[in-house]
């Protein structure tokens, strides 16, 4: 069978359906949670035993073929033997009119592809869907954007920053695993990001090249569509050169494509009219993200991967053990860290253990949903919030509760609904992220407000897990970030004591690099806390 009969087979083979999500997890939305990816690992476990009772069953039949092959070839090997003998020649008689038959229309093969579907069928509805590999993809390009990562590298499975000449490398994993040129491919796939697209597609083409003439069962792309995707994306970016260049080469292997063949003619006219464009090389400009006028403050400050300033060089910053005033805490004082001064924010150390972190997140877990934003009245997944997240009421476990009581230690807030949220438990995905944005709101429209509580007052941000890479806390206006410390809790007042947002909390999630970030939010209202934290009318308080 031929590549372009083999691929059409193996995408109705491979077609991902449309059936119901499954209990806790909506289709399309894998890519957003680690955990919702690491689910995934099961149903590939039960189709690679699907497929290894297929390839038993192939390499029977191919014995089978081959001893047959291998019978008849004997016969001739001398073309001059006479077909006198009488059990020769029935012999013969019977391959040609029944033993051919029964190899060409012999239905093993049949039954093995169809049980190798079935058991395809059995998982198809615990498998991702379309929508996760284009979000995967968009995450590999913000991973791409934010920490300034080389995809050649990249594509090899190195993390480094490349800035002119300095390389900087931000991860090493323990075992390098690489990605395919159709992974490449796959990456850049239908973006219309060309500035982010150009360099997969680049790894790509050259990937594609140095296997030419080899094909691979799951590629679903090929040399000539590398080239006539980035042949395109250099025209759209205004490389007339490039993109004349690589139709070129693309026609060398499909010379009869007239699409092609009309795009060089074009290319050749416009480097005619613009002569100067065939010797000038253009710089492709990064995109503009029209709603984060802060990017580059942020991109930095998610760069350092944790960047709060030093106590000697601050005094003022420092460590100390908290008890509050409570008895509470008392026996077991709490490991304070003071991060900043306007705005405060205060680092806990070891504010949980490894056992409530653990417990939190597999009472979390089932419950994980697409996070959403406040827009207007109503509130939304969006693409600069990428995770899931669950609610927590303190009456699902003991421990919650005891939980509370220690929050409210050691802040001095009253945090009993509805003066405070349930436990919000986040667990961020490929390239989980939350751009710049307040916790308070800024809008009297806000969905905060139905809970007649007032504004958030406070956010008390537990981390629940390590992260080998990324996920750093930043505060873009006060310009330092808080790298994940598992176990900690950071804290800080949103409002002034006037009831003033305070905008020096404009704060984001960074990017996580590599790692399985898991945190549990309590916002803490304004209601209630009149006399533990009482107004004031200096809008700096």
């Amino acid at each position: 069978m031929g590549r372009g009969p083999r691929l059409a087979a193996l995408l109705a083979l491979l077609a991902l359906g449309t059936g119901e999500p499954a209990a806790g997890t909506a289709r399309g939305d894998t890519f957003s949670a680690l955990t919702s990816v690491a689910r995934a690992l099961a149903p590939e476990r039960r189709l690679l035993g699907t497929l290894r009772r297929y390839l038993r069953g192939e390499e029977a039949r191919l014995r089978d073929l081959t001893r047959f092959y291998d019978q008849v070839l004997s016969l001739h090997e001398d073309p001059t033997i006479p077909v006198v003998n009488p059990l020769l020649a029935f012999a013969l008689i019977k391959r040609l009119q029944s033993g051919w038959r029964n190899v060409v229309h012999s239905l093993e093969a049949t039954e093995n592809i169809r049980a190798l579907k079935d058991g395809y069928e059995k998982v198809e509805q615990d498998l991702p869907v379309f929508e996760d590999l284009e979000g995967a993809a968009r995450a590999l390009m913000r991973l791409q954007d934010v920490y300034m990562l080389n995809v050649k590298g990249l594509a090899q499975g190195v993390f480094q920053r490349v800035t002119g000449s300095s390389i900087t490398d931000l991860y090493s994993p323990r075992q390098l695993f690489s990605l395919t040129a159709d992974d490449c491919f796959q990456v850049a796939y239908d973006v219309g990001d060309y500035y982010h697209a150009i360099p997969w597609l680049e790894e790509a083409v050259s990937l594609f090249r140095r296997s030419y003439g080899e094909w691979k069962t799951e590629d679903e792309a090929s040399l000539e569509d590398a080239l006539d995707y980035l042949a395109f994306a250099c025209f759209q970016a205004g490389n007339v050169s490039c993109a004349l260049s690589l139709s070129r080469e693309f026609l060398l292997y499909n010379p009869d494509n007239k699409r092609m063949a009309r795009n060089v003619l074009k290319y050749e006219r416009l480097l005619a009219e613009n002569a100067h464009q065939a010797v000038a090389e253009t710089v492709i400009q990064r995109p503009n993200v029209p709603h984060l006028q802060t990017r580059d403050t942020y991109e930095g400050l998610c760069q350092t991967l944790g960047s709060q300033p030093t106590h000697y060089q601050l005094p003022s910053l420092r460590c100390s053990y908290q008890t509050n005033s409570s008895p509470y805490l008392l026996l077991q004082p709490a490991r304070q860290e003071v991060i900043h001064l306007r705005p405060l924010v205060v680092l806990y150390h070891d504010f949980v253990s490894d056992a409530e972190a653990q417990k939190i997140r597999e009472l979390a877990e089932p419950w994980l949903q697409r996070s959403v934003v406040a827009s207007g009245e109503k509130q939304l997944p969006v693409e600069y919030r990428i995770s899931k997240s669950a609610w927590l009421k303190d009456t699902v476990d003991p421990m919650l509760v005891t939980l509370d009581h220690r929050i409210a230690a050691l802040t001095g807030l009253d945090i009993r609904p509805p003066y405070a949220e349930y436990l919000q438990v986040v667990n961020y995905g490929i390239g989980g992220h939350y751009e710049p944005h307040f916790d308070h709101a800024t809008s009297p429209s806000s969905p905060l407000y139905r809970m007649k509580s007032g504004n958030r007052v406070a956010t008390f941000m537990i981390y629940l897990s390590a992260v080998e890479a990324g996920g750093a806390t930043a505060f873009i206006y006060a310009n330092f970030s808080v790298p994940v410390v598992k176990n900690a809790a950071l804290f800080w007042w949103n409002l002034h004591r006037s009831g003033e947002g305070d905008g020096d909390t404009l704060h984001a999630g960074c990017p996580v690099l590599v790692g399985d970030k898991w945190v549990a939010n309590k916002w803490i209202h304004e209601y209630g806390q009149e006399f533990r934290r009482p107004c004031g009318t200096n809008p700096e308080d």
